[in-house]
């Protein structure tokens, strides 16, 4: 099964000709290297191999006779190299770059200090729903969509998959970033984490039972967050007349990398297990997230128990999405608290059927497979 991403491909290329440098970030096995070949890179260099690493040991010769389009692998091997991609794009016209890199740009820290101004980025995800289809959108949910994981040959077998992810993750991938924590440290404070799964972070009870401190406990989780793994949705502070929730909620954003660490493997093992509802949250938050294509995105909680999933602006306007695992969703005091609170042009309620309908005015309920690549195109 080949699966085409024209999105992401189109909007790449957008990067390309506007910037002399774009970044695909995005973790391991996303798919990256395959998107960027699409691109007929005139060269193409893998930081993993030792061979193409040793041609850049000084960066500025190996750069000399590169011209046309010219990719980077893993890029966070060889931090060293942004320098003198800033002196390089300053100096030639005749040299473009595409750099692919398994950290977020917060841990590329040189990329944004020496290329400002001159980089574009695109954070490639798993598939979505606008890849596979809508009708897929069960196993999708169930597998998670690093691709290995979603076209495995069976549920088993992608079970299996994740499972060495995982593993080669935490025993390779971050201490490769120079983060020196023992890997079944961070698996049992990752496993910890899915127990937060959808949840305002309490950092000071989680730290309590991990037995370190809070400053530990946000180190650990900006290391997940930084590597892709955990969504940070900071609340939103517009509304000062009300006694806000200001801690963060923590999500997976994988959704089959969460089923694998709390030991579920088949669709009835989803079905009855307790993160059920949770699951189903953050499977379809990181879906609209994906389709709304917004960087700052947020929830809206208040002490009395009003609240909203996701929040955004857009176009001089509010926006909100609720996610309610129920056959067929009703309006809730909460809700019209965050229309009138928020002042929402439209509120969705993103649910697991299949029929779209009215719930009230501005509200919508609306069936999880509508959530595509255009659909954020459809509310402006």
């Amino acid at each position: 099964m080949i699966i085409e991403r024209k999105e992401d491909f189109k909007q790449v290329k957008d990067l390309l000709r506007v910037f002399p440098v774009a970044a695909i970030l995005g973790p391991r096995q996303v798919g990256k290297t395959t998107l960027a070949r699409e691109f007929g890179a005139d060269e193409f260099f893998d930081f993993e191999n030792p061979q193409d690493a040793a041609v850049f040991a000084e960066p500025l010769l190996g750069m000399e006779r590169l011209k046309g389009l010219v990719v980077f692998d893993e890029i966070q091997r060889v931090p060293d190299i942004f320098p003198v991609l800033r002196h390089v794009v300053d100096k030639r016209k005749d040299v473009r770059f595409l750099i692919l890199g398994s950290a977020s740009r917060d841990l590329l820290q040189q990329s944004s200090e020496s290329l400002a101004g001159r980089i574009g980025y695109h954070e490639l995800g798993g598939f979505g729903i606008g890849d596979v289809g809508a009708k897929n959108w069960q196993r999708l949910w169930l597998r998670g969509g690093l691709p290995p994981a979603y076209l495995a040959r069976n549920d088993a077998d992608a079970g299996l998959w994740r499972e060495q992810y995982i593993r080669t993750f935490l025993e390779r991938d971050i201490p490769q970033l120079g983060i020196t924590i023992p890997a079944a440290t961070l698996r049992r404070f990752w496993l910890m984490l899915c127990h937060y799964h959808g949840q305002v972070m309490n950092y000071a009870e989680f730290a309590t039972s991990f037995g370190v401190s809070d400053a530990t406990v946000r180190r650990y989780l900006d290391i997940l967050a930084g590597t892709f793994m955990v969504r940070i949705l900071q609340p939103w502070h517009g509304n000062i007349a009300k006694r806000l929730v200001k801690r963060p909620k923590i999500y997976l954003r994988d959704s089959g990398l969460l089923h694998s660490l709390i030991s579920v493997g088949t669709e009835r093992e989803l079905s009855t297990h307790s993160k059920l509802g949770a699951s189903w949250e953050g499977f379809a938050l990181e879906n609209v997230c994906r389709a709304v294509g917004k960087e700052e995105m947020f929830f809206w909680a208040t002490h009395s128990g009003a609240e909203v999933d996701l929040f955004w602006q857009e176009g001089g306007k509010n926006w909100a999405v609720e996610f309610k695992y129920a056959d067929a969703p009703e309006m809730t005091r909460s809700m019209h608290s965050a229309l009138a609170d928020l002042d929402l042009a439209h509120l969705w309620v993103v649910y697991p059927g299949e029929r779209t309908y009215s719930l009230a005015p501005r509200v919508t309920a609306l069936p999880i497979a509508s959530i595509g690549a255009k659909w954020k195109y459809n509310f402006l």
